[in-house]
């Protein structure tokens, strides 16, 4: 694993928890923080100060931010999978240009496998099951996990977003397109604009006939304001409560409908949780396929999700229109 941070030191937990693997060995930057990461952690986590060997089988967790797809592709010659939390859109694009290579070495990329994308990509394939063809998808986050995640929000922000729109690609101003997004309690509406996000480079090709997907994240006036700027405070260690929401719309027969599926959640926490899943799955031969993809491409999202509700991730369905309650929705035959 790649990155002890505050995603990072979560995953970890959430690997043991999940069933000890033979081996952890945890890389990051600051040793001091590795060593503290891997004495919490305990047997059999320990700290390298390079990037780990790999064989045929193991899988390479990538949360630090950035370098990803260079890390990932030396996995790939090894014959190893990978599970990559980033949700910079460069580093997005970089990762599922190498679908070829990893289909080639019969191993799978799981690309954006954190909160949003992550989490956001699994409650959209749960929701296209519901409809002959999937017609739109809109998401929306609010919150960030530790400081690099909040750092590249700030930058997220000032960036140019990217909706996919009748088969093209429509570049639009970070900052524009102010809407108000209804999230489960107690986050419940909040203003969302367009930033520079990768939902939709993973969303589109998950879902061929889809005309629109949109995303966008939570922002004050301030944040808006000084997105040029440096950040002028220092972020939170490890994140403060956040939301996602996931709205799909489609055809069923002849009537179009829509669903909403929501979550809240601290950021780094559910990443965690989701990045050490794709982890287990992939080591376990459970994802769907071969290749680089995000995780609407590469899990059943039932038993996904019923398996992340054994490990405290909960979602929600809206029921009423968009400002209506929020409920557990049905996942993988259990209530979460």
């Amino acid at each position: 694993m790649i990155g002890a941070g505050a995603c990072g030191a979560r995953a970890g937990r959430q690997l043991l928890a999940l069933g000890p693997p033979d081996d952890l060995v945890l890389v990051d930057p600051d040793g001091a923080r590795a060593d503290a990461v891997a004495t919490s952690l305990g047997e059999p986590a320990r700290v390298a100060s390079a990037a780990p060997v790999l064989d045929a089988g193991d899988v390479l967790l990538l949360t630090a931010p950035g370098g990803h797809s260079g890390l990932a592709e030396k996995a790939i010659d090894r014959g190893a999978h990978v599970v990559s939390t980033t949700d910079v859109v460069a580093e997005v694009r970089s990762l599922c240009d190498l679908d070829v290579a990893a289909r080639a070495a019969s191993v799978s990329v799981a690309v954006g496998a954190g909160f949003s994308p992550g989490l956001s990509c699994v409650l959209a394939a749960l929701g296209a099951r519901g409809f002959e063809r999937v017609s739109e998808i809109h998401v929306a986050k609010v919150g960030t996990g530790g400081p690099s995640c909040a750092r590249q929000h700030h930058k997220a922000l000032n960036g140019s977003a990217f909706d996919w729109r009748d088969g093209e690609w429509e570049r639009r101003s970070g900052g524009s397109g102010r809407e108000l997004c209804w999230f489960p309690d107690p986050v419940r509406a909040v203003d969302c604009y367009r930033a520079a996000l990768p939902e939709a480079l993973l969303l589109a090709p998950a879902f061929p006939a889809v005309t629109r997907v949109t995303a966008r994240m939570g922002a004050n006036r301030r944040d808006r304001l000084t997105a040029r700027l440096p950040m002028l405070r220092r972020p939170h260690p490890e994140g403060e409560l956040g939301a996602i929401r996931v709205e799909i719309r489609g055809i069923e027969g002849s009537s179009r409908d829509d669903k909403v599926f929501g979550a809240v959640d601290r950021p780094a926490v559910a990443a965690g949780a989701v990045a050490a899943l794709a982890c287990q799955w992939a080591a376990d031969g459970r994802l769907t396929r071969t290749g680089a993809a995000g995780l609407a491409s590469l899990v059943e999202p039932g038993p996904f999700l019923a398996a992340l509700a054994e490990r405290g991730v909960k979602v929600a369905v809206f029921e009423g229109g968009q400002h209506g309650s929020a409920r557990p929705p049905l996942v993988g035959g259990l209530r979460s």
